[in-house]
């Protein structure tokens, strides 16, 4: 016995103990609770910097009142700092958007690809042409509608149809249909 005893060392007698061992175990904890207390104190001021402010949240969505739009007009607005169309369409405009056949189409989608279930009578498209970024003409009264009575790009010639949908020119695709619903008979939230 006496020699297993001498054989000991002293951080052995206090493993036995098991004080040694809850002592480091503070230790490591009282450190790595530091370490994560410091970190987060560093990454929360870092990460709420990130956020977008109020005025880029204000921007992010456009509400419309659409009651005064009678058939056959459009309305420009401005959505994310872009001009914005809304143009309810005719009985005449809506039966020859369907009356297009999809192989015509460079991009092929229907009237109701693009509209509301409900509301194919709407029409919601960004007013920027898909060629260079130009404002088409054809929402104001009095402006060139291109040959296909809808929009048309002056400045290199885009024409799109009733529903948007390039037809003739350079610009690769149809008017964009931003994300959008109706949140009232007449009222409609883009965003």
């Amino acid at each position: 016995m006496a020699e297993t005893a001498a054989s000991e060392t002293p951080e052995m007698i206090h493993e036995a103990d098991g004080e040694g061992v809850r002592r480091r175990d503070f230790i490591n904890i009282a450190a790595v609770s530091t370490a994560g207390v410091g970190g987060a104190a560093v990454l929360l001021p870092l990460i709420s910097q990130m956020a977008p402010s109020k005025d880029v949240l204000a921007e992010s969505t456009t509400e419309l009142d659409i009651s005064a739009v009678e058939p056959g007009q459009t309305i420009k607005a401005i959505f994310r700092k872009q001009p914005l169309f809304v143009r309810r369409l005719t009985e005449a405009e809506i039966a020859e958007a369907n009356e297009v056949p999809l192989g015509d189409l460079r991009e092929p989608e229907t009237l109701a690809d693009r509209t509301k279930e409900g509301n194919n009578d709407v029409l919601v498209t960004m007013g920027v042409c898909t060629h260079l970024g130009c404002v088409p003409l054809g929402a104001a009264e009095g402006e060139s509608k291109g040959e296909y009575n809808g929009y048309f790009c002056p400045c290199h010639g885009s024409h799109y149809d009733t529903a948007g949908r390039i037809r003739k020119g350079p610009a690769p695709t149809n008017l964009e249909v931003p994300d959008y619903e109706f949140t009232g008979e007449t009222t409609i939230l883009v965003g």
